[in-house]
């Protein structure tokens, strides 16, 4: 792509993230905290609940914070991914762009939420005495970006397949529900047998999770072998998603 019909590109992309950022915190007091606010409250409440249980494991509230977040990011940004297209199906008729564009920038408010609160766990872990060091904050923002690409696959399929098959949207709900209680968040991944992790690593947040908490509070690299897996499942769900996008995506205006 030359640089003269990449130009209209990024202003289109910068238009929709601008604009995403704005329609959704318009006429709102608190505005952006509310990103913040939703994640930190159930924070407190279930750290008010297991914190007892868990009492005896002096990170579980640095580790339960930075689960939910990272929680928090995926199910925003699969959610509004999945409507990506539905939502803004005006501007599939008329105007003339990649329609990938509209799911790629869906998820900025979340990604920005993200990055938000990357800063403020590494700034607190400094002021802590225990600053990550320059492979911990390498390494984690390769899992951010990996996420991302996660995030971006789930989205590029789900969407495209929404405005032919309504009762995703709801599949999809229940899906994160429990999706929850899958991905160790609020409890440890190493009171489960040890048979039962490599079933839980299949669903991509549980890796992304382990491996931050792992660089980032614990202070250990993942193995390559754990590397290469997260780098495989990312691949497969991206390329599906890709396959399925380009498959549909030419008949999307039909079905809106």
């Amino acid at each position: 792509m030359s640089p003269t019909a990449s130009a209209p590109l990024t202003g289109l992309v910068w238009t929709l993230v601008r604009t995403d950022f704005k329609t959704r915190y318009h006429g709102t007091l608190a505005g952006f905290l509310w990103a913040l606010l939703k994640p930190l409250t159930m924070f407190l409440v279930l750290l008010g609940v297991f914190s007892f249980i868990f009492a005896t494991d002096p990170a579980y509230k640095l580790n339960l914070i930075i689960g939910l977040f990272l929680w928090e990011f995926f199910a925003e940004a699969t959610k509004v991914g999945l409507l990506s297209l539905s939502s803004k199906h005006y501007l599939l008729t008329k105007a003339r762009f990649p329609s990938w564009i509209l799911v790629a920038t869906s998820g900025s408010n979340a990604a920005i939420t993200l990055a938000i609160f990357s800063a403020i766990i590494v700034g607190f872990l400094v002021l802590e005495g225990r600053p990550p060091g320059a492979t911990a904050l390498g390494l984690y923002l390769v899992y951010l970006a990996l996420y991302g690409l996660i995030a971006l696959g789930f989205s590029l399929g789900a969407s495209v397949l929404f405005l032919r098959y309504r009762d995703l949207n709801q599949v999809w709900e229940v899906m994160i529900q429990a999706g929850f209680f899958v991905a160790p968040i609020i409890y440890p991944l190493a009171i489960l047998p040890e048979r039962f992790h490599v079933y839980l690593y299949l669903w991509p947040p549980t890796m992304i999770i382990q491996f931050s908490r792992a660089v980032l509070v614990d202070g250990l690299v993942p193995t390559p072998r754990a590397h290469l897996f997260l780098a495989l499942e990312t691949a497969v769900i991206l390329a599906v998603g890709a396959l399925i996008f380009r498959r549909h995506a030419p008949r999307a205006a039909e079905y809106v």
